[in-house]
C-alpha cells in the first residue's frame, strides 16, 4: 500500500471516529467526558482493526468497507438481545413486504430463545403449521447446515424463497427430545386476521378466531362478534392460541371493543422517561356488552399482541384465560431508519399489563391451565384438514375450547340464578370454587 493511500484510510478512519463520537454525544447529552473518552478510545481501535484487515485479511473480496461495517454493526446489535438487529437496506425493505400483505415461505414466526433458533408461532393453515411444528419447536438446521450461531434474519432468508420450491429443515422437540428432518414446500402466505366465527354447536357460545393483529384485524373482529351476539350468542371465546401478535395499535383496538373509554391497556418502560407510556382504550362507538361473559384461549404461541391483549382483558375482569402459559414476547423494538438506507430495530422498553405484570420472559399464566400433548395437537390439525397428505378430516376433542365453553356456561347460569338472592357476591364465590378444581 503506497504512503498516500495510508494517509487518505487514516483520514477516512479518523473521519468515521470523529462522526461516530458525535452521534454518541448527540444521542448522549447525560454522558460524562470521560465516558466520551472511552467511547473515541474503543472506536479507535474498531477503526484500526477495519485498517489491519483491509491491509492485510488474505481474501481481498471480504474487506469492503460496506461488508466489514455492516458485519460490525450485525454482532454488535446481536449480542443485545434475540429481538434486535441490524438491518441491511435488502433486509428493511424484506420486512416491509412480510408487513404489507403476502409473502412466500413457510408460515412459521421464529426467534431465537437460548441461542438457538425457535418456533415461536406456526401460523395456522401455512406449510409450516401442516408440517405439524409447533411453538418451542428448536429449527437446528436448515439444508443440512446447522442454525447455531446464525441471525433470525440470516436464517429466515433461507426458510423464505420462491413459491413451489422445497426447503428442508431439521426439528427438535425439546418436550420430547426427538429430532427429525422434514421437508416443507413454500408457498404464498396470506395475512389473514380473523376466521371461523360460528355458535359452537348445542350452545349458546360464539368462537372467533384471530389469527394475527393487522390494520383491518379489530374491524373484522367487530363485525363477526356483532354477527355472533345478533344469533344468539350469550358469551363468547376468543382463540389467540399461535397468534404470534403484530400490530400495538390492533391490541389497543381490539381491547377498546371491551373497556370503558380511557382505561389502562398496556404500559411500557425503557431507560429514558420518553420511553415511559399509557395505551389507552378509545373512544369507539361499538363495544361487546358487559354482561356477554367472554373467555380467551392460549398456549404458547400466542405472542406479543396476544399477550398485551389477553393480559389486558383478564386484568380488567373481562375476560378468563383458559390453556397454557403464553410465549412472553413483551419488549418494544422501535425501527430506526439510517441514511444509506439501512435501519436499526432496537430493543426500547418492556411491556407492562395493567396489573404491572411483566410480560417479557415470564408471559402469561392462563385462569385455567389445560395443557395439551403434542398428540392432542395432531389430532387438532387432522381435523380441521390442514395436515399435509391428509384428506379426509377425523374426529378429535379440543380440551381447551371444551373447558372454556364449560366456564362460560357456568357463569350464564350463574348469572340467570343469582337474580333475586339476597347475597349474589357469595353466590358468585360459591359457583366458581367447584368450578376451578375441575
Amino acid at each position: 500500500m503506497s504512503k498516500r493511500a495510508r494517509i487518505s484510510l487514516g483520514l477516512v478512519a479518523i473521519l468515521l471516529a470523529a462522526n461516530l463520537v458525535v452521534g454518541y454525544r448527540v444521542y448522549s447529552a447525560e454522558a460524562t467526558a470521560a465516558g466520551e473518552e472511552e467511547a473515541f478510545e474503543k472506536i479507535s481501535v474498531m477503526m484500526r482493526v477495519i485498517h489491519l484487515i483491509r491491509k492485510d485479511y488474505v481474501d481481498g473480496d471480504k474487506v469492503g468497507y460496506q461488508d466489514l461495517v455492516y458485519h460490525a454493526l450485525h454482532g454488535m446489535v446481536n449480542s443485545l438481545d434475540p429481538f434486535s438487529d441490524f438491518l441491511t437496506p435488502e433486509q428493511l425493505q424484506d420486512m416491509m413486504e412480510e408487513t404489507e400483505g403476502e409473502f412466500g415461505g413457510l408460515g412459521v414466526i421464529v426467534t431465537t430463545r437460548d441461542g438457538v433458533l425457535t418456533v415461536m408461532s406456526p401460523m395456522e393453515g401455512t406449510p409450516g403449521f401442516r408440517a405439524g411444528l409447533q411453538p418451542g419447536d428448536q429449527i437446528v438446521g436448515i439444508e443440512g447446515e446447522s442454525t447455531e450461531g446464525q441471525k433470525v434474519d440470516e436464517a429466515v432468508s433461507k426458510l423464505k424463497g420462491k413459491v413451489g420450491t422445497a426447503v428442508t429443515i431439521t426439528v427438535h422437540r425439546p418436550r420430547t427430545d426427538a429430532t427429525w428432518d422434514v421437508t416443507i414446500t413454500r408457498e404464498m402466505i396470506p395475512l389473514t386476521s380473523v376466521k371461523d366465527d360460528h355458535l359452537i354447536p348445542g350452545t349458546k357460545v360464539g368462537y372467533v378466531q384471530v389469527l394475527q393483529f393487522s390494520d383491518p384485524t379489530a374491524q373484522e373482529l367487530e363485525t363477526k362478534l356483532r354477527k355472533l351476539l345478533q344469533d344468539g350468542a350469550d358469551s363468547l371465546v376468543i382463540d389467540l392460541r399461535n397468534n404470534p401478535g403484530g400490530l400495538l395499535t390492533s391490541a389497543v383496538d381490539i381491547c377498546s371493543l371491551f373497556l370503558k373509554p380511557g382505561e389502562l391497556i398496556v404500559s411500557t418502560e425503557g431507560r429514558r422517561p420518553s420511553q415511559k407510556q399509557e395505551m389507552r382504550s378509545n373512544a369507539r362507538g361499538w363495544r361487546v356488552p358487559d354482561n356477554i361473559p367472554v373467555a380467551i384461549l392460549v398456549n404458547g404461541g400466542s405472542a406479543s399482541a396476544a399477550e398485551i391483549t389477553s393480559g389486558c382483558l383478564h386484568d380488567h375482569h373481562r375476560a378468563i384465560l383458559v390453556g397454557e402459559r403464553t410465549f412472553g414476547k413483551g419488549s418494544v423494538q422501535n425501527v430506526i431508519s439510517l441514511p444509506d438506507g439501512s435501519a436499526l430495530r432496537l430493543t426500547t422498553a418492556m411491556y407492562y399489563t395493567p396489573s404491572r405484570q411483566v410480560i417479557h420472559h415470564h408471559g402469561i399464566q392462563p385462569d385455567i391451565e389445560v395443557a395439551l400433548s403434542d398428540d392432542e395437537y395432531r389430532q387438532l390439525a387432522l381435523a380441521a384438514n390442514v395436515i399435509d397428505g391428509v384428506d379426509a378430516p377425523v374426529k378429535a376433542e379440543d380440551r381447551q375450547l371444551q373447558r372454556a365453553v364449560e366456564v362460560l356456561q357456568g357463569y350464564v347460569s350463574l348469572d340467570a340464578g343469582r337474580k333475586g338472592k339476597a347475597d349474589p357476591e357469595k353466590e358468585v364465590q360459591q359457583a366458581q370454587a367447584p368450578a376451578a378444581a375441575k
